[in-house]
């Protein structure tokens, strides 16, 4: 299932040489992947209740085009890799003329909030990356 959201760079959000500043992208990933699991029905009302909480361990970035002021930015995302307690997140983001501006992927985890440990991931991530997987081999 990919995801898109949309946000526009603040005056807030640019640096010294007048672009968006480098760990601006990464609050512009985190944005979308929140809205992405908002989405799929995973509130931060439904993590509590299920006691679990997505855990970013490792963020692989590469930035490929400035982005400036006033931009209007597209953020795709899409589940790409399911391992036995953690899951990829592939996000790329575009300026307002469709050029790639970043790529990252994020893996993650989710934890048990009580016991702080690594939890199984729950059946409905589960179940997209399967479905991923089988149109992948369709094709």
């Amino acid at each position: 299932m990919k995801h898109q959201f949309e946000v526009i760079a603040r005056s807030t959000d640019v640096d010294m040489i007048g672009h968006v500043n480098h760990a601006k992208y990464l609050e512009y990933l985190e944005w979308a992947r929140f809205d992405w699991m908002k989405e799929l029905g995973f509130t931060m009302e439904e993590m509590k209740r299920r006691q679990l909480m997505p855990v970013v361990v490792h963020v692989s970035i590469h930035y490929r085009k400035e982005l400036l002021i006033d931009e209007k930015i597209r953020i795709f995302s899409e589940p790409t890799r399911l391992g036995g307690k953690s899951a990829v997140l592939t996000q790329r983001m575009y300026d307002r003329a469709g050029n790639l501006a970043c790529e990252a992927e994020i893996t993650y985890v989710f934890i048990d909030a009580i016991k702080r440990k690594s939890a199984p991931i729950p059946e409905e991530f589960s179940a997209m990356f399967e479905a991923l997987e089988s149109k992948k081999q369709k094709v």
